[in-house]
């Protein structure tokens, strides 16, 4: 009996895993089919099946040809001001442009793993995201952001310089590293 249930929980750990990102991956894709097909079906006489997840991929794309072009940037930057300006609004979009800006844009900021201690014997993985401090009055600190494990959040640690250690591995493994709890192996 007991290695009957061995070999259920070890099933589960292979399928779990593999599940979840499915579903999460088939929820957003129904998602984006019912919202996109609700307006595109209107138009058409019979479904055609991704075409929901087609469209919003052409619509980003689209945008993002429009945004590099020189002669829409100005219409571009006026809606950024003006959602900018907006209190609340403001506060989420410009964290929200910076978050992702961070991973896809030119000004990439995690891509220094390093490793803080904060007691004895206790360190933490993070990603130096600022070397200088002293355009906001702090001196003597570098902005380490450290991700949590299993979530999209994490914390902003104000570090002395001597307490961080760079990493020398691929800023993508750190972060998996991480974000798998120190369960996934980083081949070095």
């Amino acid at each position: 009996m007991k290695s009957i249930l061995n070999y259920f929980f070890r099933g589960l750990l292979f399928v779990l895993p593999i599940f979840a990102t499915f579903y999460i991956v088939l929820v957003i894709i129904n998602w984006a089919n019912e919202t996109l097909n609700s307006l595109l079906y209107s138009w058409l006489p019979f479904e055609i099946p991704g075409l929901g997840i087609l469209t919003a991929f052409l619509i980003i794309m689209l945008l993002g040809m429009a945004v590099s072009w020189a002669f829409s940037k100005p219409i571009f930057n006026y809606f950024e001001n003006l959602i900018a300006r907006t209190p609340l609004v403001k506060i989420i979009y410009t964290a929200l442009k910076d978050f992702t800006g961070a991973f896809f844009g030119k000004k990439k900021k995690f891509n220094q793993p390093v490793l803080i201690n904060l007691t004895e014997g206790v360190d933490r993985i993070g990603f130096i995201t600022e070397q200088s401090l002293g355009h906001i009055g702090i001196k003597n600190r570098v902005a380490v952001y450290c991700p949590h494990s299993y979530n999209f959040s994490g914390n902003l640690f104000l570090i002395a310089p001597d307490k961080i250690s760079p990493l020398d591995i691929p800023p993508a493994d750190a972060m998996k590293f991480v974000v798998s709890a120190g369960i996934t192996n980083i081949e070095n």
